[in-house]
């Protein structure tokens, strides 16, 4: 989900004078665990970061790119199905085509950087048989346009999640959407709360009325999570919360305290296909004896929904050069 690492580590190679090159899954045929888009990094001490596969094939891609380096050209080289490499094969029987790019100026992968910590979505333009690569501060659909001899990628924001609300399972949300490098806003009424997430060296902001708006902020790849088990602190918070965009919108409490929250949320004007949008009870299951068990079902419901509506679809490439949908 965090392609931070791989740009960073593209981006520290080249300071070092160290040739590098960024690998990219182009298309992708029958099954795979990485869609078109997916990226390695990898540089000419054979070091790298990030995966194509399940590991089957990342050696090969290695030894692939240090080939690339040599030859200082980009190139398409079929993985599994299809493939030159008779004895490479994916155990999920798919096949990949994988595009490589020698890297010999930071500045792509800087600005690749640059557009993931502002939260921009950005596009790579990949030439399959010379010339320079471009970075395109808009997006893109990810599609291998094989008659152009060009890849193109798109890439959107990570999901941030913004966490209003208090009790445990609230901080353990945010400690594991962390560890999923995902962007994490915690906000509470409760201070010891806000100083366990200091002390875990996170984000924490102290809520101090039920009208403590000005900090709460979001944009379209945000999931607004409120875990209030005081739902008097919602109504206000929410209704501002529900205006904002966001690619997910849950709520914790029963269908009894739901049915609450809406009436709370009618009281003060807020418009039925925006209630509508709420998903409560929160999570894929909705009741555990552990908050561990209940932030990851939160997350997993969070996941699932951001893949539902990425902005910016993958494509595929078939035979005839047409880009078909993921």
């Amino acid at each position: 989900m965090d392609n931070r690492q791989i740009f960073s580590f593209l981006s520290k190679a080249v300071a070092r004078n160290q040739r590098c090159v960024l690998v990219s899954v182009a298309s992708v045929s029958g099954s795979s665990m990485r869609d078109p888009g997916a990226h390695m990094a990898i540089s000419e001490d054979g070091k790298f970061t990030g995966s194509l596969s399940g590991g089957c094939i990342e050696a090969a891609v290695v030894a692939e790119a240090l080939d690339v380096i040599r030859e200082n050209e980009p190139r398409i080289t079929r993985f599994g199905e299809g493939s030159a490499y008779l004895d490479i094969r994916l155990p999920c029987g798919g096949g990949l085509d994988i595009h490589f790019l020698p890297m010999t100026k930071s500045d792509l992968a800087d600005r690749c950087l640059d557009a993931i910590r502002e939260r921009k979505p950005f596009g790579l333009r990949l030439p399959v048989l010379g010339g320079e690569a471009a970075f395109v501060a808009d997006g893109l659909e990810t599609r291998f346009l094989r008659k152009d001899q060009i890849v193109e990628i798109g890439h959107q924001p990570v999901p941030r999640l913004l966490i209003i609300g208090h009790g445990a399972a609230s901080t353990k949300v945010a400690e594991l959407g962390t560890l999923m490098k995902m962007d994490v806003a915690f906000h509470s009424s409760d201070q010891n709360l806000v100083d366990e997430m200091h002390a875990l060296g996170l984000a924490g902001d102290l809520l101090r009325t039920t009208r403590d708006t000005d900090q709460l902020t979001s944009d379209p790849w945000t999931a607004i999570i409120f875990m209030f088990h005081d739902h008097d602190w919602e109504g206000h918070l929410m209704a501002h919360m529900l205006k904002l965009p966001h690619f997910y919108f849950g709520a914790m409490g029963g269908r009894q305290a739901h049915a609450t929250r809406i009436e709370t949320l009618a009281s003060l004007a807020v418009p039925n296909d925006q209630i509508e949008r709420i998903h409560a009870p929160i999570g894929l299951f909705h009741s555990s004896r552990d908050p561990e068990t209940l932030a990851m079902s939160i997350l997993a419901e969070v996941t699932a929904k951001f893949h539902d509506i990425r902005l910016l679809e993958s494509s595929r490439t078939d035979s005839s050069g047409n880009a078909d949908q993921t």
